[in-house]
């Protein structure tokens, strides 16, 4: 599964010039959970991350590249929670290594429901004090921090370890990485791009799994097949199984 490997490896050049803080994963560090949806009303809030219609970018990118994603870490890129006072542009970004999840016949349905399972995870983690809104049509990921947690002491090191810990109960994962960027410096542009980029190549999936026709010349997702290293390669042999 190498398809998102390009995003993969465009993200350090749109994470501004600061070195990151870094954290390796530890699932004692992970916030309190509240089990569900918390609403935090606006006079409870210290601030929000992508509030007052600044950027908020959110995706998950997947390889099985040792390479590219060689542990359990979380990265964040400018200021912590506790140095914010004010809303600010944000991004997190998930990326996954995972085993052979293409591995027998129905390898491309087999491999998008993977990547739905796991990328469904954002859905799954209710951080206290921490209300997520998002909009996986524009790939936006807004987040109310309230006052309290920010007493209490949250920290993306420890929301980014309330996620890990989620991704690591899914036995295709076999490494993660959650990157938190608040940076000022960021290219939020580019990597709001970046998340349109995974959203087509889904969406290229979504078809390919419902056995499109490999008529290039009439197929109106040749531009992502064209830019996306692996995706014909993935389409073909879907055809082949579909019809043979």
């Amino acid at each position: 599964m190498e398809i998102y490997n390009q995003i993969i490896r465009s993200v350090a050049e749109l994470t501004g010039k600061s070195a990151p803080q870094r954290y390796a994963y530890d699932p004692s560090r992970a916030w309190e959970d509240a089990g569900a949806f918390e609403l935090i009303m606006a006079r409870e809030a210290a601030f929000e991350l992508g509030g007052d219609n600044l950027p908020a970018v959110n995706f998950t990118c997947v390889t099985t590249s040792p390479e590219l994603i060689d542990r359990d870490e979380i990265l964040l890129y400018g200021p912590d929670l506790g140095a914010i006072w004010a809303s600010t542009p944000f991004a997190r970004l998930t990326l996954l290594r995972v085993g052979d999840i293409e591995s027998d016949d129905d390898d491309t349905e087999q491999a998008f429901r993977a990547i739905q399972n796991m990328d469904f995870v954002k859905y799954r983690v209710f951080p206290k004090g921490y209300m997520i809104r998002t909009s996986s049509e524009n790939h936006r990921e807004q987040v109310r921090i309230s006052k309290d947690a920010i007493r209490r002491g949250i920290s993306f090191e420890r929301i980014g370890n309330s996620f890990l810990q989620r991704y690591k109960q899914d036995p295709n994962i076999i490494s993660a990485k959650v990157i938190f960027i608040t940076a000022p410096d960021a290219d939020y542009a580019g990597l709001q791009k970046a998340a349109s980029q995974v959203g087509k190549i889904t969406m290229s999936l979504t078809k390919i799994m419902e056995g499109m026709s490999t008529d290039c010349s009439s197929c109106m997702l040749k531009p992502i097949c064209d830019e996306v290293e692996g995706m014909k390669e993935l389409h073909f042999g879907k055809e082949k199984h579909t019809t043979e």
